[in-house]
């Protein structure tokens, strides 16, 4: 396990990297994409909110002017930020979905994927908390919400097929089930943070999701695929 110390290393050199990538004869797009990987790495370190354009630029190696023109704003910014962030996510929770015929083990293997994200990219739940915790009505705000609304219905869809494949309790509420799904994934980030150990939340992954899926299974027990 990572002590904090080896933790900040490891986020120290890939902050190195990301600010020593040859950027001069990038595309916009690749640009932008280097430009949010360094949001990323940057949240990992320090609270979102506090990311300036000026660290940005000077992670990159870059100059404050060059940062804005390929963003008109700092909000401009944080929603490619999160779009970034949903996008990957999203694809790796499907990738996750592939991989298993039965429901119930593709459940368990998107919970395993997600926590594999977060411990990639520990800075991608912080961005995320930090937006919900806005008292306003902000696009990006609303960006996350739709995240999870998306996030949600991926975990109720593999939950109704539980049910068909006889996997799951048909008696099972599945708006509280998808609730506490989401419940155990924000808790162990919670524990990490406290913690300052981002991969922390893989290592208690397994048991976490083992003791969830005991309330699945209730009056049928699953038998395997």
């Amino acid at each position: 396990m990572m002590c904090d110390v080896d933790q900040k290393i490891v986020i120290s050199y890939n902050l190195f990297m990301i600010s020593n990538q040859p950027t001069k004869h990038l595309s916009a797009n690749e640009r932008r994409t280097v430009t949010v990987e360094a949001v990323v790495a940057l949240a990992a370190q320090q609270n979102p909110t506090d990311i300036t354009t000026a660290a940005i630029a000077q992670h990159m190696g870059l100059t404050q002017g060059a940062v804005f023109r390929h963003f008109p704003s700092k909000e401009a910014i944080v929603q490619s930020v999160l779009s970034w962030v949903s996008e990957r996510l999203m694809a790796r929770v499907d990738q996750a979905v592939q991989t298993q015929q039965s429901p119930l083990l593709a459940l368990e293997a998107v919970f395993l994927a997600h926590m594999g994200f977060i411990a990639e990219h520990p800075g991608a739940p912080r961005i995320l908390l930090a937006e919900l915790q806005k008292n306003t009505d902000t696009l990006p705000k609303r960006m996350v919400m739709t995240l999870m609304e998306n996030y949600r219905g991926r975990i109720i869809g593999l939950l109704k097929n539980g049910k068909e494949a006889g996997e799951v309790d048909p008696a099972l509420d599945l708006d509280a089930t998808s609730t506490l799904y989401i419940g155990m994934i924000q808790g162990l980030v919670i524990q990490s943070l406290g913690r300052s150990q981002p991969h922390d939340v893989l290592q208690n992954a397994g048991a976490t999701f083992a003791a969830f899926k005991k309330g699945l299974t209730v009056g049928t027990p699953y038998q395997g695929p």
